[in-house]
C-alpha cells in the first residue's frame, strides 16, 4: 500500500509530521463507520481502495472460528468494520503509534471497544497466540523484507485452517506476494480481483492447489 498524498513514513513508530487531523464516515460492509485520521498515517483521507476491495472479498471465502488478527490496522477500518458487522474479536496491530492512538479512539466511537485488542506490534513481534484469519494490506514502500515477513511468517500465527488474507497490486508485487504464500503455505489463491487489486488467500494445512 502507498499514500500518494505525501512522503509521510507511516510504517514507522512514531511519524513526526505536523498533526492535521480530519474526520469522515465511510460505509463498510454494510454499516456506517465514524473515522478521525491524522498525518503520518495511511491513507488519512478516505478508506483506500485496496482495503475496501480487501474486505469485499471476505464474502467469497470462510473464516473458521476464532480470533481474525489485523496486522497493519493503521487508524482502523479493517478491524473496525470486521467486528462490527460479524461481531468477531480481532486484534489490531501497528507499529505506528500514532494510528494506534486513532484505532483505539475510532474503535471508541464506533462501538467496537468491547470486541477489540489495539497494540503495538512491528509485525508479528508482539504475537504470541494463533488466529482464524491475519488479514493484510502490506506497506509496499516499507520494503520487500518487510512485506515477505508479513505473508510468510504469518503461519506460525494460524490456528490449523486458518487463513492469511493479503492484498496487493498487481504492479506493485502480487505475483511475487503469491508465490510467498505458495512456499510458505503449500496453497495460495487468488480469491478476488478489481482494478489491478488481486486478494490472496492461504489456509493452513491445507496441500497446494497450484
Amino acid at each position: 500500500m502507498t499514500d500518494k498524498a505525501s512522503g509521510e513514513q507511516y510504517f514507522t513508530a512514531n511519524p513526526n509530521a505536523d498533526h492535521h487531523f480530519q474526520q469522515f464516515d465511510f460505509e463498510l460492509l454494510g454499516h456506517q463507520l465514524h473515522f478521525t485520521t491524522d498525518s503520518g498515517v495511511f491513507s488519512k483521507s478516505t478508506v483506500d481502495f485496496g482495503t475496501r476491495t480487501m474486505l469485499d472479498a471476505l464474502s467469497k471465502t470462510t473464516i473458521p472460528t476464532g480470533k481474525i488478527l489485523d496486522l497493519g490496522t493503521g487508524y482502523g477500518p479493517v478491524g473496525i468494520s470486521i467486528a462490527k458487522a460479524y461481531n468477531r474479536k480481532v486484534d489490531m496491530v501497528d507499529v505506528n503509534e500514532r494510528a494506534l492512538a486513532l484505532a483505539k479512539q475510532n474503535a471508541q466511537k464506533n462501538g467496537v471497544e468491547n470486541l477489540t485488542k489495539i497494540f503495538q506490534s512491528d509485525v508479528y513481534q508482539n504475537i504470541d497466540q494463533q488466529y482464524a484469519a491475519i488479514l493484510v494490506n502490506p506497506p509496499i514502500r516499507a520494503g520487500k523484507q518487510v512485506v515477505t515477513a508479513m505473508l510468510q511468517e504469518a503461519i506460525k500465527y494460524l490456528q490449523p485452517g486458518g487463513k492469511l488474507i493479503a492484498v496487493l497490486q498487481k504492479k506493485q508485487g502480487a505475483p511475487s506476494a503469491q508465490k510467498n504464500m505458495l512456499l510458505a503455505f503449500g496453497n495460495a489463491s487468488v480469491i478476488h480481483k478489481n482494478k489491478g487489486y488481486y486478494i490472496l488467500e492461504s489456509t493452513y494445512g491445507e496441500s497446494s492447489d497450484i
